[in-house]
């Protein structure tokens, strides 16, 4: 619209019709409200702004039905319902990108699950930690998005941080389908991801690998461990991206692999290779200082190429 398209526009009052004004038992004939009327519609705007009480001292009601919601057929624990409740236990890690939440969803007076809140941080941050190579192979449709996180404005790095979870949301949904040792992924809302809490009843998180001290045959076993995870990863064509001793659990003598937002794909992302052989050798290292027999990075590597489909 232009500017010459307002100059022919005038302004005109509506015509009222000669109407004569009804009124109820609830108004008097001078059109003041009586007081039964001001205090009905007084009471109706506290309800309209009243937030409801929540069961059970919860910090929330459950968000469900409006997140992006973890692949089926979904583990028994999972609660599905819209009336269950969200109370926050405590933060479990702090991190440079997201802190872990401890929560616990339950029905009121029924069943319930503790679970791990990952959120995310954006706009407060000026970077994700080395992100500009993992976002290779990552595109947005809109070429404004895209500008916004190359340039990190305020709204590309809250951009950045919804990839992120997304990524990490998406790749655990695909990794935990084929049977890879990866938390369930219960639901993603925005920067919000809620997945499967891997520890014991009071709350206690299972150790990472590098605080764990496992005998000669624990550690023989968890290799192998090792490496069927990052073979099933490589099948889906898949690299971690940031594996270490520091981001694998041991929970009941069970390996699992966490901290998956930097996730790569091998085929798309230019460094996919790399990143693939900086995996192997972060763990074979890790490994092979306690004493195990790690065959070689390149031997290792070979393998997964073939696997992935790299040649």
């Amino acid at each position: 619209m232009h500017e010459h398209d307002f100059e022919n526009l005038e302004y005109r009052p509506a015509r009222r019709k000669n109407r004569k004004p009804k009124f109820d038992d609830e108004r008097s004939r001078s059109g003041r409200m009586t007081e039964e009327e001001r205090a009905r519609i007084a009471r109706l705007r506290d309800d309209a702004y009243a937030e409801p009480e929540i069961p059970g001292g919860a910090d929330r009601y459950s968000t469900w039905g409006e997140a992006e919601q973890g692949p089926k057929p979904r583990p028994d624990w999972v609660r599905t319902e819209l009336a269950a409740v969200d109370t926050e236990l405590g933060v479990l890690k702090t991190g440079k990108e997201a802190d872990v939440h401890l929560i616990r969803r339950e029905l009121p007076d029924g069943p319930g699950a503790l679970l791990a809140a990952k959120r995310y941080r954006g706009a407060e941050h000026r970077m994700f930690h080395r992100d500009a190579g993992y976002l290779e192979g990552r595109r947005m449709r809109r070429s404004r998005e895209m500008r916004a996180i190359e340039n990190r404005t305020s709204f590309g790095r809250n951009l950045i941080a919804e990839q992120w979870a997304a990524a990490e949301f998406a790749a655990l949904g695909r990794l935990w389908t084929v049977g890879a040792p990866v938390p369930y992924p219960v639901q993603r809302s925005g920067t919000e991801v809620l997945l499967e809490f891997l520890g014991s009843e009071d709350g206690t998180a299972a150790p990472r690998l590098a605080q764990v001290r496992p005998s000669d045959a624990d550690l023989d076993d968890l290799w192998e461990q090792a490496v069927a995870a990052i073979t099933a990863m490589a099948a889906e064509g898949l690299a971690h991206g940031d594996l270490s001793a520091y981001n694998v659990l041991v929970h009941h003598g069970r390996l699992v692999l966490i901290d998956l937002p930097q996730v790569v794909d091998v085929v798309a992302n230019p460094a996919g290779e790399e990143f693939l052989a900086r995996d192997v050798r972060n763990l074979a290292k890790w490994f092979s200082g306690r004493g195990v027999a790690v065959p070689s990075e390149a031997d290792l590597v070979a393998e997964l190429r073939v696997v992935a489909g790299l040649g």
